[in-house]
């Protein structure tokens, strides 16, 4: 498929895409298999939920009201379907300029803090609105790899462990999973 070229796929489609990446993918040595969804609750969410043994979902989600419902919407999904909510992400939280620094709150201040209240589950992170971000993610090179001492890769990292610790936490206070066999039959 070109770069410009939408993929058009109805819910089957996209679903049989997903269960394809997941089943004939060699992982290798896998620590955590991370999957990027869209807000939502539709089919992609559904599956993953149904045929995969998920140990957590974080929520991102930014400040302002109406993601806010979307991230809800979210975590109910994952509540329903026994998928443990691991924490909040607050992205674009906090905009920094870049000239005379002042600190802005462009789409709102505190949503992530206030939804992770509410389910009682921990606010992991809040990201920054940051040119660097979509400039190094642009260029191939996301934060953590091209500035790994940075402020903005030292967010990030604190965040991937704050999921780990959550992960092991979990895994410590629930029995053990199925053991889930895949085969062609």
């Amino acid at each position: 498929v070109e770069d410009d070229q939408a993929m058009v796929w109805r819910g089957p489609m996209a679903t049989q895409a997903l269960e394809q990446l997941l089943r004939q993918t060699r992982w290798r040595d896998l620590d955590y298999l991370v999957v990027d969804m869209p807000p939502g609750t539709g089919d992609i969410q559904l599956t993953l939920a149904q045929k995969v043994p998920v140990a957590g979902a974080v929520i991102v989600t930014t400040p302002q009201d109406l993601a806010l419902l979307d991230a809800r919407k979210g975590v109910e999904m994952f509540r329903k379907v026994n998928i443990p909510v691991l924490g909040v992400v607050e992205n674009m939280a906090v905009h920094i300029c870049s000239n005379c620094g002042h600190a802005e709150h462009l789409f709102g201040e505190g949503g992530g803090e206030k939804l992770a209240t509410q389910y009682g589950v921990e606010l992991l992170a809040s990201l920054p609105l940051s040119m660097e971000i979509r400039e190094q993610a642009d260029g191939g090179k996301p934060t953590v790899a091209a500035e790994p001492d940075g402020q903005i890769a030292m967010i990030y990292q604190e965040l991937a462990r704050h999921v780990g610790a959550r992960i092991v936490l979990q895994e410590a206070a629930t029995p053990a999973m199925p053991t889930i066999t895949v085969s062609d039959d």
